[in-house]
């Protein structure tokens, strides 16, 4: 009964203090397709205060790579578009997968912008999908299993 007080509070103390202005997921049902971007649209954002910007990222053991490539789009209110290309490790040199979780699901917290000023007034969207390809292979896969979710995450950056 102690440990569930504690746990409680704990989980209470945590998140009061969350940094967070945006968080929101897109389900991916079962295979994740090359050819669907997920699009995360945001407003109301400070147009001076600098943000931390995340990729959020949910796998299974359905996941059969190492490694992650993604293409992102960063659209402006003005119609600007920043486009990247990503890497990211999901496993460690034994297999074993990075990530939060217990059991099946692994939860991936993948840095996408640091100090990210958002300058204009108006909606913002990042648009995400996978670059994933076959090892050898020119072609890239047209569906990727064992990812469950995709999020992006706003957070003002915390001063130590």
């Amino acid at each position: 009964m102690r440990f569930l007080i504690v746990l409680c509070l704990n989980l209470l103390c945590c998140s009061c203090s969350d940094n967070s202005v945006y968080d929101n997921y897109k389900t991916v049902s079962g295979q994740w397709s090359s050819k669907e971007p997920l699009t995360f649209k945001i407003s109301g954002l400070d147009t001076i205060q600098p943000y931390n910007a995340f990729i959020n990222l949910r796998n299974t053991s359905d996941y059969k790579f190492s490694n992650l490539f993604l293409i992102t789009e960063l659209q402006y209110p003005n119609g600007k578009k920043v486009t990247d290309t990503l890497e990211y490790p999901m496993a460690y040199p034994d297999g074993t997968y990075m990530g939060d979780g217990f059991g099946d699901i692994k939860e991936n917290k993948l840095w996408y912008k640091e100090h990210l000023v958002f300058n204009e007034a108006g909606e913002y969207s990042i648009s995400i999908k996978h670059a994933m390809r076959q090892n050898g292979s020119v072609a890239g896969l047209e569906t990727l299993k064992g990812i469950t979710e995709v999020g992006v995450r706003i957070e003002k950056p915390t001063s130590k």
